[in-house]
């Protein structure tokens, strides 16, 4: 019997972006299998398995039944890591928080919407307690190669907690704000390579808010460009509603 540790992979409410980036990783992923046996992934093997050491977790929370599952994952596993947006922030469902659920459903599904479970959206660490957050939408595969590695020698991870606009300039990226976009850069953690700024894109905020935003920054940033801290409040809603991070802002 095989003595590397035993890997899980599971999903709730997500669209699996971040496994299928884990997929895509070529010969980074084959070295990091070569240390660990997968027993559980839905995305790469038809095989399962209930006996498992690290369970890597992508979704939100969205249902009742979704609780009970996911805390007897974290019941098995010495080791849990949060996969992406919507398991560590609770992603893009969040939004449907603003509304009644019942709503909702019926909006969607007509009739049939009282077959379907719904209720608040959250990210996983509301449930049960997380060893490792790894953020994005997607996740880094660089960053998902460096958590892992921690976690195989039973290291420590703490992401990055510098803004986007440190690894804009390292890049020497024209300023978002420059272009006429609002950004939030500014107060949003980095550990993407601000993959989305520097191809003409602004950041939304994937990776969450910094630990301690230099808001004083911001905000000089926002009103020399014309804008407010308002003006960006209301863009966190899109990835991180469910932690709230413009109560956050605003209470600084």
């Amino acid at each position: 019997m095989s003595d590397k540790p035993r890997v899980a992979f599971f999903d709730f409410a997500c669209c699996e972006g971040c496994q299928l980036t884990v997929l895509g990783m070529g010969d980074s992923l084959w070295e990091i299998l070569d240390q660990v046996d997968v027993v559980t992934w839905r995305e790469a093997i038809s095989e399962k398995s209930n006996e498992f050491d690290i369970a890597i977790v992508e979704g939100s929370i969205t249902r009742d039944s979704d609780v009970d599952r996911l805390k007897r994952i974290r019941e098995r596993a010495s080791c849990l890591i949060a996969l992406g947006a919507c398991a560590t922030l609770g992603g893009v469902h969040v939004l449907g928080n603003r509304f009644d659920r019942g709503e909702l459903l019926e909006l969607v599904y007509g009739k049939d919407g009282r077959h379907f479970e719904a209720g608040e959206v959250r990210p996983i660490s509301a449930v049960v307690p997380v060893d490792y957050l790894i953020h994005g939408c997607p996740v880094n595969p660089d960053e998902f190669i460096a958590v892992v590695t921690h976690v195989l020698l039973g290291r420590p991870y703490h992401p990055p907690n510098r803004s986007v606009c440190f690894e804009c300039k390292l890049r020497e990226n024209e300023c978002v704000y420059d272009r006429g976009q609002i950004c939030l850069g500014p107060v949003t953690r980095c550990g993407c390579n601000a993959i989305c700024t520097s191809f003409g894109r602004r950041c939304f905020g994937c990776r969450g808010l910094i630990d301690d935003p230099n808001l004083n920054a911001a905000r000089d940033v926002l009103e020399e460009h014309g804008y407010t801290i308002d003006d960006i409040v209301g863009m966190f809603d899109i990835y991180s509603l469910a932690s709230s991070p413009a109560e956050t802002i605003r209470a600084k």
